[in-house]
């Protein structure tokens, strides 16, 4: 065999695993660019928001998000409330999907983003489907609040004492528990808000609430008089106020001093 077609012959051979390496260079930098954008790539305007959309807790009552959705319409922002699957007592991640799909619709139709607020397990919720369902290349604002996000001791000492009251969801918000352990505290994309009281009595320690790289907020370091417990918090005129400040503005601000305290229950009454 002649040089000149040996060298052919080698270089036909070679060609497919140069094609092969320039496939894999291509994919690698892609993923570098939407992780660099975060969690696919979206470039999420913060002057234009989109719904908002409404996570329930444990137990799946909607109730307490009325005043919150009410407060929200009347500032003029598009609510709707994620459907509970089942008694929101089930599976998380399985909760996570359903916001999933809820937003996904919005997007469809037209929406630039979704504003996800969730309430107690809902913020973890909203966390599953931000770090493991890509909602964090759609979100704009992400706010929990007093959600078990490092867990709770309630769940803990049900699921050792209680096995059988004690269901997946209940099981999963113990501390150390599988879903807590390996979770992603703040994708990167949306402005994060964790927003918690001190006299919660269903989230112990009450500051399991607070995430890395969020704006954490305790309502007693805002309004040192306030005594707000779990069930109460979405009602809250402080609470509703300090979400309306959030959403607002092209980012959010950080924590606001005890000088704004009467205003932000004020403006959470209107």
């Amino acid at each position: 065999m002649s040089r000149a077609r040996l060298l052919r012959t080698w270089a036909l051979g070679l060609l497919p695993l140069l094609l092969i390496g320039v496939a894999v260079s291509v994919v690698l930098v892609r993923d570098k660019v939407r992780d660099n954008l975060g969690h696919g790539g979206a470039d999420i305007r913060q002057d234009r928001p989109g719904p908002v959309l409404l996570v329930a807790g444990y137990g799946g009552s909607t109730n307490s998000l009325a005043a919150l959705g009410t407060a929200l319409r009347a500032a003029g922002r598009t609510v709707q409330l994620v459907p509970p699957v089942g008694d929101n007592t089930g599976d998380l991640r399985a909760q996570a999907k359903v916001l999933d799909r809820t937003a996904q619709r919005l997007i469809d139709s037209g929406a630039p983003s979704v504003d996800v607020i969730g309430y107690s397990a809902g913020g973890v919720v909203a966390r599953i489907w931000a770090a493991d369902l890509d909602g964090a290349a759609v979100a704009r604002r992400v706010i929990t609040l007093g959600s078990p996000h490092h867990g709770t001791e309630i769940a803990q000492l049900a699921a050792g004492l209680l096995t059988s009251a004690c269901p997946t969801a209940c099981r999963q918000l113990a501390p150390g528990g599988e879903v807590l352990a390996d979770l992603s505290q703040t994708p990167a994309g949306p402005h994060w808000t964790s927003i918690w009281t001190a006299a919660d009595d269903l989230v112990i320690p009450p500051n399991s609430a607070s995430l890395t790289g969020a704006v954490n907020i305790e309502l007693q370091r805002v309004c040192a008089d306030s005594q707000v417990k779990h069930v109460a918090l979405p009602r809250d005129s402080l609470t509703i106020g300090l979400v309306e400040r959030a959403l607002a503005g092209p980012k959010p601000s950080g924590v606001p001093p005890s000088a704004d305290c009467a205003a932000l229950r004020l403006a959470g009454q209107s």
